[in-house]
This record gives structure tokens, sequence and C-alpha cells, in this order.
């Protein structure tokens, strides 16, 4: 074979590549450089580089593709394969993955990533199956903090009455129903503006989120409530995954999974050298006593407890077991 036939056939190879290649949408709606999104381009970049190019991602970050509840939706038609979500958001046709948030039941990342990748995550991940959303792989948003335009929150009383936007999640609006304020489900691609606008009057996200989407630039207090962890569930939608060979579908669970380190560890990192960042800009950040806020949302775990009485018992067991680890 002289040259000519080489490279004719090698692009001719080529060519049959590309066109065999099968594309496919991963939506999420955090800003560029968020850990959500860097972790969300390595998962695409390591699924088409151990698939040899036969399967393509393309991401869309900041809700390019629609927000968290509209990617939920077509994920369960099939339109949309991937998914960096929202606990929040999946909750609403999962509502198992809402227990995760369940208030103060974490004191660290640590902690939280041991009860998530042990059986009680497991048991959640097929509750979330069964609606037609395969957890790949548990990543983390972090631990949540309460910003605002009007004070620092020290005590339950200072929420009373102040509209704190929450993801459209019944867990959180529970939590922020018992401290007293007035919860407004909002999405979170519509956040910035309205906290701007004074729609709302403060807010609550980690502090990733606070810094990477620009929130702290119109929320001059920060407090430091640590009230719930929140997870960022990995999904595929189980119409799109069942259509892969089973190799392909370790390959993509391989790859969700060393991406979500990724996506940890940049978490725990952030996590630890934000608070001084967001402090620099003239933010003024303060800690609070956790035992008020642990005291008034006891009434969550009433709640939640009738419906889920043997999940929200293991969960408490699991993160009991993992304290300290």
């Amino acid at each position: 074979m002289n040259i000519r036939q080489i490279v004719a056939a090698a692009v001719l190879s080529l060519c049959a590549s590309q066109a065999s290649a099968q594309e496919f949408q991963l939506s999420h709606n955090a800003a560029a450089g968020n850990p959500k999104d860097v972790a969300s381009q390595k998962f695409a970049e390591l699924v088409e580089q151990k698939t040899d190019g036969r399967l393509k991602v393309s991401v869309g970050g900041s809700a390019q593709f629609g927000d968290d509840a509209e990617t939920i939706t077509n994920m369960r038609l099939g339109t949309i394969a991937f998914s960096a979500n929202s606990q929040g958001t999946t909750s609403a046709v999962a509502p198992e993955i809402a227990l995760l948030g369940l208030p103060f039941l974490f004191q660290d990342l640590k902690q939280a990533e041991t009860v998530m990748d042990g059986p009680v995550g497991d048991k959640i991940a097929a509750a979330a199956e069964t609606q037609g959303l395969v957890v790949l792989s548990w990543w983390n948003n972090g631990i949540r903090q309460t910003s605002n335009s009007k004070k620092a929150i020290v005590s339950p009383a200072d929420l009373a009455g102040m509209k704190i936007r929450t993801p459209p999640d019944p867990m959180t609006v529970d939590i922020f129903t018992a401290l007293g304020a007035s919860p407004t489900p909002m999405a979170f691609s519509e956040l910035y503006i309205a906290l701007q606008q004074g729609v709302v009057d403060g807010q609550e996200n980690p502090l990733i989120n606070i810094f990477s989407s620009k929130l702290h630039e119109v929320q001059p207090f920060i407090s430091m409530t640590n009230h719930k962890y929140e997870s960022t569930p990995f999904l595929a939608s189980k119409i799109v995954f069942d259509t892969l060979s089973p190799e392909d579908q370790q390959i993509v669970r391989d790859a969700a999974k060393e991406a979500g380190e990724l996506n940890r560890q940049m978490v725990r990192e952030q996590t630890d050298k934000l608070r001084g960042e967001i402090e620099a800009t003239g933010v003024k950040i303060n800690d609070v006593d956790p035992a008020p806020f642990v005291a008034a949302t006891q009434s969550v775990y009433e709640k939640w407890h009738v419906q889920y009485p043997e999940l929200v018992d293991e969960l408490v067991a699991a993160a009991k077991a993992a304290a300290g680890k």
C-alpha cells in the first residue's frame, strides 16, 4: 500500500468513526469555573476519550439547555442524556433525594460523602431510577449558608418575615418556614436579578455558588448557618442509558465517578478558601451558634419521618456512624 492509499484509508476510517459517533447533551445551571461545570467538562472529555470518540458529550452550562426543572423533564423524555442537576429539583420527581438535605444532618463534606457512597445512598439512587433517572455518581454542591441585604443573621428570630429565595425544593422550604422566614422558590438562573432588584431579601447557597455567580455583589451579609448539605446528583436519562451497550454503560459510570472525585476535591478546596476572598470584597460574614437553629428545625424531621420513617432513621444512623471518620 502506497502513501496515498494509507492516507485515504485513514481519512475513510476517520469519517466512518465520526459518522457513527453518538452525540449527547449534558445540562447544568452553574457558571463557568464552578466545580459543577469543571467536572462536567471532565466527564465529557473522559467519555469521548474512553470510547475512542464513539460517544461525544456537549456540555451546556448556565442553563443553556434549560433550567434544572426543564432538564429533568427532558431527561425523563429521553431528549437530554446527562445532567449535573440540583438536589432540590431532582427531589420533585424522586422525593427520597430531598432527605439528604435534612437540617444539620451533616457537619462536613466528608461525612456526607461517606453516607452517599454507602447503602443509604444506593437505596436513594434506586428510588430515583424508578422515576427514569439513573444516579451515576453523587457529586458535591457544598453546605449551604444564608445571605441577605439587610443584617447579619444571628438567631432564627432575625429571619422572621424575611423573603428568602430557595430552590423549588420542599425540604429547604420546610427549613426556612420552621425558622420563621418567608421562603420564595425560584430558579437559580433568575436569582441574581431578583436579589439586585429586591424581589427577595436573601437566599441560601454554598459559598462556591455565591461566589461563582457573583451573588455577593448584591448581598452585603452572609451568615454561616450551615443549615443543610446539598449534593449534586449526576444523572443519566434512563431511556438514553438503556440504549448503551453494557461496556459503554460502565465507561459512563466510571467517567462520572472520576469526574465526581474532581468535583468533590474542588468543592473541599474552594470551601476552605472562599470565605476570606468574599470578605475581602467588603461583605460581612458572621458565624452563628447552631443550637437555636437546630432546635427550631426539629419539626422538619418529624414531618419527613411520617412519610419516610425507615429511610430517615437509616440516614440519621449512617450520619452518626460517619461522623468524625
